[in-house]
């Protein structure tokens, strides 16, 4: 039997531990052209006892991002303030993996100064945070197959980028309503040409941009996120399109599958856990709770290779120890979680 505080090879890459700290939005790129800061470095250094750390959502490209202050890796000087993160981290024993998300129709014009693209000119329900407060989700523009190919080859500099910045690999963000989600929706990808209209065709994005990025830096260096039957930014799954996903992506033998688990869908999770070839990462549904040591069974009972943790990892950067000993853990401040200064940030207090 397997435990979540043993070593793990993931993909040739030693991993401590088989605790992951799940990508979390903080939104504090202040650094120029929203590159990462020394505050960041240090946010992400307290935290490098975790097995792997799974970064923020970072933008592939400019009309890549979907919220404020968010990090990019498509120029020089965000590939150099990055370099001073994964310094940090390695310097401290840690792994890191960089998460490149695409928000698609989720973002505002008055963020960017550019109408959000998507896979369809769909309006999501509901509100995004601008400079400028809540707005309403505005239509955007339609990707054409050429403009499909050319974010296909943003993914691709973004993980090259990753990987001079230090990177060990990166995560795709192919959930949470995303672009990549946005594909795999059909009521977000309403198209009737190759990139939508069936499961193989909604699926074709994410598996060009998987595949694409693969051969670029390596598939031992290429993770993918999924999120099944999750509903966020408004999106309708259907449950075929995930078989068709993990039997397409399976073959690449990337170095993981990250699901973020939706409410009632354990059948599922564990159907695509035993097609997954390699490593299978789990952030179990646990409701308003956060995932707390009581979800260490997941690992031990086969369900999950490795188990990411959000809020509690924001709020005790030893999670870890933590979860060794069964806590005591310190309570996210929801307040914080997103802009500000080091408060709520980087003075969490860890045992010692």
């Amino acid at each position: 039997m397997s435990t979540a505080f043993e070593s793990y090879d993931l993909s040739g890459t030693n991993l401590s531990n088989r605790i992951v700290m799940a990508p979390m939005t903080r939104s504090r790129a202040y650094g120029p052209g929203q590159s990462a800061t020394e505050l960041m470095a240090e946010y992400y250094a307290q935290r490098a006892s975790a097995g792997l750390i799974v970064t923020e959502g970072t933008q592939p490209s400019v009309i890549g991002q979907g919220y404020p202050d968010t990090p990019g890796i498509h120029s020089a000087e965000q590939v150099a303030a990055w370099r001073k993160v994964t310094d940090a981290v390695h310097a401290k024993g840690g792994v890191i993996f960089l998460q490149l998300m695409h928000t698609g129709r989720v973002g505002h014009p008055s963020l960017m100064g550019l109408t959000p693209v998507g896979p369809s000119p769909v309006t999501a329900k509901g509100q995004v945070y601008t400079p400028d407060g809540l707005q309403d989700f505005v239509t955007p523009k339609e990707l054409t197959e050429a403009e499909i190919l050319d974010t296909v080859a943003d993914y691709v500099t973004a993980a090259r980028n990753a990987v001079a910045a230090g990177f060990d690999g990166v995560e795709l963000h192919g959930a949470n309503g995303y672009l990549i989600h946005q594909f795999l929706a059909p009521n977000a990808n309403q198209r009737t040409d190759a990139w939508g209209g069936s499961p193989q065709a909604r699926i074709r994005f994410a598996v060009e941009t998987a595949k694409a990025v693969a051969d670029a830096i390596g598939a031992d260096k290429t993770g993918f996120r999924i999120s099944p039957a999750n509903p966020y930014n408004d999106i309708a799954d259907v449950e075929a399109t995930y078989t068709a996903l993990v039997d397409a992506l399976a073959p690449l033998n990337l170095a993981y599958l990250h699901q973020m688990e939706a409410p009632g869908v354990r059948d599922l999770t564990l159907r695509l856990r035993k097609g997954w070839p390699t490593t299978f990462i789990l952030n179990p549904f646990t409701g308003m709770e956060p995932t707390g040591p009581e979800e260490l069974k997941l690992i031990e009972d086969g369900t999950a290779d490795l188990l990411a943790y959000g809020g509690l990892f924001l709020a005790n950067p030893d999670l870890p120890t933590r979860l060794k000993q069964g806590g005591p853990f310190n309570n996210p401040d929801r307040a914080t979680s997103f802009g500000g200064d080091h408060r709520g940030f980087t003075d969490y207090p860890t045992l010692n």
